[in-house]
């Protein structure tokens, strides 16, 4: 539901929103941007850019693949600040739980919706894609707060997290498959993700066989949104912000980093079935991310003179993402863009694909939001 809320800087952590808005620039243009960037010009580095804006084709990782989990990741770090202080504020657990499980549910809801099931009502759920990016969010998001609610110390939430990770492993590499055998990881989907979906997912697959929101990888995720949490605790360990934290966190990111590394040659890194090497790479350099721009908002303050209006840029797109994310596939932004902008288009490019049209579009989406921001009305659920 939208509604206004006031914000102050005790309550939130500035760097957070910032690095939300930072993740969301690249789902609402940024992508596309550097790759009408590329066409445009020929430079060899920014070609280099734009071949990360794809995902893998299977095996692999591009700048692409970091940005879903990446999202999931900041959601986690918010938990401590959203939960963990209500808890220690006299809220009820039970309050909080039935507001955790209504807010994973309903983004669960918003995801049928986005993948069109409001277009075409009357097909039938076996039609309808009831995974979705939105409901893995929100599903990631649930468990992860749950775990975190009823649990008091940061050992047993790693002890969760190791447990989760332990048991994807075991169901992709050890637990053979019907037909197929066990450790099956290939392009097809013939592995344990794609039997799981296919037995227990109702609707419609997106990879006819397996969907890369299905079940299992929703499962996966939660580790991506628990490591998220347990760094939301450890910034949340004591009033100030200090530079130890920052170097804590991206300590705990290079590690993750170099053991997803040494596990890929024998357990893959693939975000289309969220390997846990994949879970931990991307987490690895989310972390990094985090403690970057922690170090530099929230503990050095750099948000002032020429610094002001770079963080002003994500943190008003981090504020609103639900509301982008929705508003980038419900509103034709590129159009509007356009009817401004299309008579710097060049004679024989794609509109869509033209610079200045992504720039306007980009522009678009930003001014909307601003004022969204301005007016303080950001879209909570």
């Amino acid at each position: 539901m939208t509604k206004k809320v006031e914000v102050t800087k005790s309550e939130r952590l500035q760097s957070l929103d910032v690095l939300r808005g930072f993740d969301m620039l690249w789902i609402v243009g940024g992508g596309s941007l550097i790759a009408a960037l590329a066409k445009a010009t020929d430079w060899g580095w920014i070609n280099a850019i734009a071949e990360q804006m794809h995902h893998a084709s299977w095996v692999g990782f591009h700048f692409e693949d970091l940005i879903f989990p990446m999202f999931m990741f900041i959601s986690g770090v918010a938990i401590p600040y959203a939960v963990t202080a209500k808890v220690e504020q006299g809220v009820e657990r039970k309050t909080l739980r039935n507001k955790i499980i209504k807010r994973g549910l309903l983004l669960v809801l918003l995801g049928v919706i986005y993948n069109g099931a409001l277009r075409h009502p009357f097909e039938g759920i076996s039609e309808m894609r009831i995974a979705s990016v939105l409901g893995q969010i929100g599903l990631g998001y649930l468990f992860a707060a749950i775990i975190v609610l009823y649990t008091k110390s940061f050992k047993t939430r790693a002890i969760w997290l190791i447990g989760i990770m332990a048991g994807i492993a075991i169901l992709q590499l050890v637990v053979p498959v019907p037909g197929v055998g066990a450790g099956v990881l290939n392009q097809e989907g013939v592995g344990m993700n794609a039997w799981i979906d296919q037995m227990l997912l109702p609707g419609r697959l997106y990879g006819d066989v397996y969907d890369p929101e299905g079940l299992l990888c929703i499962v996966s995720a939660i580790t991506v949104t628990l490591m998220g949490a347990l760094a939301g605790s450890v910034l949340r360990d004591g009033n100030p912000a200090t530079q130890r934290k920052a170097v804590t966190i991206a300590i705990a990111g290079a590690a993750l980093i170099v053991v997803a590394l040494i596990l890929s040659p024998v357990y893959p890194i693939i975000k289309k079935a969220w390997t846990v090497p994949f879970n931990m790479l991307a987490s690895g350099i989310s972390a990094i991310l985090l403690a970057l721009f922690y170090f530099s908002i929230d503990v050095k303050e750099w948000t002032k003179g020429i610094s002001f209006y770079p963080t002003l840029f994500f943190k008003v797109i981090g504020m609103n993402s639900i509301t982008i994310y929705l508003g980038h596939s419900i509103i034709d932004f590129d159009q509007a863009s356009n009817y401004f902008m299309g008579w710097l288009v060049p004679a024989g490019v794609e509109p869509r694909n033209a610079l200045a049209v992504i720039v306007g579009s980009i522009a678009l989406e930003w001014i909307v939001l601003f004022y969204l921001y301005q007016k303080k009305i950001f879209l909570r659920v």
